[in-house]
């Protein structure tokens, strides 16, 4: 069995597109979406792309979901209990907006679909063995954790799974370690990568690849821009066109990881 992990999509369709494009050519059996396929600027015609597929798809949430979540429970309880931060303070109203703006384009249909989505899937896989997938750490979706982090911080939480690889993302890039006697890999960002720009994915089975696929970045901008996502111009120029480069968000992360 071979098996793509696709995570923090963040409703970029044209990287989707280009990704998914790449996943067929690759005789894929099984997709993983790791998370955070929203918030981004397309949020539902990503999640519907998603949820169309002709492939065996398995979904686990990440921050970006529960946060959406929180905002569509405040219309009924008038409280947000959970914000998708690692401190789980309010973010800037900024990223509020784009939390309130995602859950409009959202609601009432996908409010099911994304509550039903488990933490973590565990799949057998040819050459691999138990594979873990969670959106950050196995214990929670908004641990940092980078390919610089002390082993030593993170051996408590992957030595006792037992399972021959962890598959994470949240970070927005891949790496390949290993952790002790469990191989971690993180899939990096289909949609908001940091580092080169393009679409990042894991094939996985009966080794590891972490792929990128290059896509039609101007045509993309463009389709961002033209869309009526609060951060549409942002989105475009820092998150497509170009990303912030890898050095900066470790430097970033490393002042957030977990201790």
């Amino acid at each position: 069995m071979r098996v793509a992990g696709l995570y923090d999509i963040h409703g970029n369709l044209p990287a989707l597109e280009a990704v998914l494009e790449d996943v067929r050519g690759a005789d894929v059996d099984q997709i993983v979406v790791g998370g955070d396929v929203i918030p981004g600027p397309m949020p539902s015609e990503t999640l519907g792309r998603l949820l169309d597929l002709d492939l065996p798809t398995h979904f686990i949430h990440g921050n970006g979901e529960l946060a959406i979540l929180a905002q569509m429970a405040e219309a009924r309880s008038g409280l947000v209990a959970y914000w998708g931060t690692t401190s789980g303070a309010r973010p800037p109203e900024s990223i509020i907006e784009v939390y309130r703006w995602t859950a409009a384009q959202l609601q009432p249909q996908f409010e099911p679909v994304l509550a039903g989505w488990p933490k973590t899937v565990q799949l057998e896989i040819d050459g691999l063995g138990q594979v873990l997938f969670c959106h950050s750490t196995p214990r929670s979706e908004t641990e940092v954790f980078t390919r610089l982090t002390a082993e030593d911080r993170l051996l408590p939480l992957f030595e006792p799974l037992q399972v021959a690889v962890v598959v994470c993302g949240h970070t927005h890039m891949q790496f390949d370690r290993m952790i002790g006697r469990t191989r971690v890999v993180n899939a990096g960002s289909v949609g908001m990568p940091f580092g080169e720009p393009g679409g990042y994915w894991l094939l996985l089975g009966p080794d590891i690849q972490l792929r990128h696929t290059p896509y039609d970045l101007p045509n993309a901008a463009e389709s961002i821009r033209a869309s009526s996502y609060p951060q549409a111009q942002n989105f475009a120029a820092h998150n497509v066109l170009q990303p912030p480069s890898e050095k900066r968000m470790l430097e970033t992360f490393s002042k957030a990881e977990l201790k």
